[in-house]
């Protein structure tokens, strides 16, 4: 735990829940959210290479392989706000940090 004792575990690290989109949690092969490791102070980047680090067939998915740009039709919600522009440095809010809010992948839906 942090000194504050809100939002890490035992080894230091902070336990961010991520939702994934449908598509994306049958590619991983998980039915639910998934919960991923992210060193203190926790980012943006922090979190993606987090989730594509434990689901290695992700890579790819959400942001391109070598520029780490997020992929067309891909947004990032953070506290029901939109974060997909956001810098990749950009601190996760305390809410999402202490694990009351999810980190949300979602593929965006477009059509005419």
């Amino acid at each position: 735990m942090n000194p504050s004792g809100e939002g890490t575990s035992h080894t230091g690290s902070l336990q961010i829940r991520v939702v994934l989109p449908y598509h994306l949690r049958t590619l991983a092969r998980v039915d639910d959210a998934v919960e991923v490791s992210v060193v203190p102070p926790g980012t943006l980047a922090g979190v993606l290479d987090a989730v594509e680090g434990r689901f290695p067939v992700l890579r790819g998915t959400f942001r391109d392989h070598t520029t780490k740009s997020r992929r067309p039709f891909v947004r990032y919600f953070v506290c029901q706000n939109d974060w997909s522009h956001e810098p990749p440095e950009t601190p996760l809010p305390r809410a999402v940090a202490d694990g009351e809010e999810p980190f949300v992948i979602l593929g965006a839906i477009a059509g005419g």
